[in-house]
């Protein structure tokens, strides 16, 4: 196998991890107030998770940026609680009449998701510094790494939405139901990674 697909894998296996299901976590609260049918807006917010996590695993990974991975660690599953909270108050946008131009600008989840992307991008470089070692070339690796990760994201995505379409669609479930219950337990399991960091438990003492 070459260089390339072996980082190729590794991002992939990354982020599905089901031992490190923090990031999955995150994807799936992103998605969680979404269906199928609605696959554009979530590939704009997607690509917003994108854009920030490739700027920080970057720049982080070339050495670019210094920053303390033990908070990283704590900010991680914060980011998963504040996106699963904000979930229970999301509104679903109402239908626009013909001729008539929404007002406002892009949508405070496409930031937030944009922004929380940063962090995240810190914690994927953590993991593939480990894995770079003293190796000098590392912009193809991160190039294949990223990639990866992004397959593996692509992957969790169609994962939920076609799960969410089953349970929507077929058991007709309500989708604000839905909602809750999904936003409800990724927000427990953020809060109890959150009471369970060391990193936390040090600062309180």
């Amino acid at each position: 196998m070459s260089e390339f697909l072996a980082y190729l894998q590794l991002g992939f296996s990354h982020i599905t991890d089901p031992g490190g299901y923090d990031h999955i976590l995150f994807v799936v609260a992103l998605c969680a107030v979404y269906t199928l049918n609605q696959w554009k807006e979530v590939l704009i917010l997607v690509t917003a998770f994108t854009v920030g996590h490739s700027i920080t695993l970057a720049l982080a990974t070339l050495q670019m940026i210094r920053y303390s991975s033990d908070l990283i660690e704590l900010l991680i599953p914060v980011t998963i609680l504040i996106t699963a909270v904000s979930n229970f108050f999301y509104q679903p946008p109402v239908k626009r009449l013909p001729g008539r131009k929404m007002a406002g600008g892009p949508s405070v989840r496409y930031l937030l998701a944009l922004l929380f992307g940063l962090i995240h991008g810190m914690g994927f470089s953590s993991y593939l510094r480990s894995l770079l070692g003293q190796e000098t070339g590392i912009v193809k690796p991160l190039f294949a790494f990223n990639l990866g990760l992004e397959f593996g994201q692509i992957f969790i995505v169609l994962a939920f939405l076609l799960l969410a379409f089953i349970s929507i669609e077929i058991l007709k479930l309500r989708r604000h139901d839905w909602n809750l219950i999904i936003s409800g337990v990724v927000a427990g399991m953020a809060l109890s990674l959150i009471i369970g960091n060391e990193y936390l438990e040090e600062m309180l003492g």
